[in-house]
């Protein structure tokens, strides 16, 4: 039985699952053919692509607790911890950038959103939320930000390119957005805020695994609370449409319930049960997920960018390796699990040398 302040096992999984998860759907998404569930809904709705982003936010939030609870119940001075949280925040967002503007950083146009920037802002808000709130004041912020969210959003709608987010958006990033949409960004200014609630939810989960309830009962309040947020999700679905792209607060609440769920079969699994050895190689990537993105990215970028006569090298071991192996949806998913299992290379080396670098 782990102690509230112990590293959980589960928890190295669940995230390695969902960088694994990540590095899987970046890369076979990226191809003319690829299952469905490998892309992104194209609007309203969702598939399995889209419940990577929340799982990895959710998990952020879990992490920010067992990170800073000890320290604040211990009386630590808030302002020290508020600064590394910035300093930390900073670091991540200009990794962002980094992967955003390799190899030419042409800074007129580079895009400043990003994945690792909104977890870099989610982090860096919800760390001063936990450090300056109590427990009820965290989960009070909860609907607050979704109510904010959708008196923004409401009166414009939820139709792509044409509401609230993608204007405010052109207001203050315009030519600095996602290439493929160019006049609003997945990752824009207002979607941040219902992504917010997302990290809190973790940060009420982090709480619930640090109590003194018994590990059976903790497992049961995160599959009960888990099923309802889903079905709340589900409820919100009619009146706010399910949707990554504007992270709308239906989606905030059934991702949340989602990770819940998920993360309450993996912790009975390995801490509860004790049956972690299937979980290794998750735990592995899990440690460095981070790191692993980033080499994630800068590969993806380089195999995108380098060329070998008129083609580059991605769709060349596209072509020649994997196509001539399997049908081309079958192909685009076995280029995606090499990825998968070259970074896991990578983090099982770094795993081996001890090295787990702090982002």
């Amino acid at each position: 039985m782990a102690s509230p302040g112990a590293r959980l096992a589960s928890l190295d999984a669940f995230r390695g699952f969902t960088i694994s998860s990540m590095i899987l759907v970046n890369n076979a998404g990226s191809f003319p053919e690829a299952y469905a569930q490998l892309r992104h809904s194209s609007w309203h709705g969702w598939t399995f692509t889209d419940i990577v982003f929340p799982f990895f936010l959710w998990i952020v939030g879990v992490s920010l607790t067992f990170s800073f609870a000890k320290r604040k119940d211990e009386g630590a001075d808030r302002g020290k911890l508020m600064l590394h949280t910035l300093r930390r925040s900073a670091l991540i967002f200009g990794l962002g950038l980094l992967l955003n503007g390799l190899p030419y950083f042409q800074l007129d146009t580079i895009r400043i959103p990003g994945v690792l920037q909104r977890i870099a802002v989610c982090y860096l808000i919800a760390a001063a939320i936990f450090l300056y709130t109590s427990v009820r004041g965290q989960a009070l912020f909860i609907p607050g930000l979704m109510l904010a969210y959708t008196a923004l959003m409401h009166p414009e709608g939820y139709e792509k390119g044409s509401n609230f987010a993608a204007y405010f958006d052109s207001l203050f990033l315009s030519g600095h957005m996602y290439s493929v949409t160019k006049v609003w960004d997945p990752e824009g200014i207002i979607s941040t805020i219902p992504a917010i609630a997302t990290t809190l939810f973790g940060v009420l989960t982090g709480h619930l695994l640090r109590s003194s309830l018994s590990e059976k009962e903790k497992t049961a309040w995160m599959l009960f609370s888990g099923n309802f947020l889903v079905q709340a999700g589900f409820v919100c679905d009619r009146f706010q449409p399910i949707n990554k792209n504007l992270w709308t607060c239906s989606y905030s609440l059934l991702m949340a319930g989602l990770a819940l769920v998920v993360f309450g079969c993996f912790y009975f699994l390995i801490d509860v049960k004790g049956h972690a050895r299937w979980s290794r190689p998750f735990q592995i990537y899990g440690m460095n997920a981070i790191t692993v993105y980033v080499l994630a990215g800068v590969l993806d970028r380089m195999l995108g960018l380098w060329k070998i006569g008129a083609t580059t090298a991605d769709m060349l071991l596209y072509e020649r390796v994997f196509l001539p192996m399997a049908s081309p949806i079958n192909a685009s998913l076995l280029y995606a699990l090499s990825m998968v299992l070259l970074l896991y290379g990578a983090a099982w080396l770094m795993h081996r040398r001890g090295w787990f670098p702090r982002f």
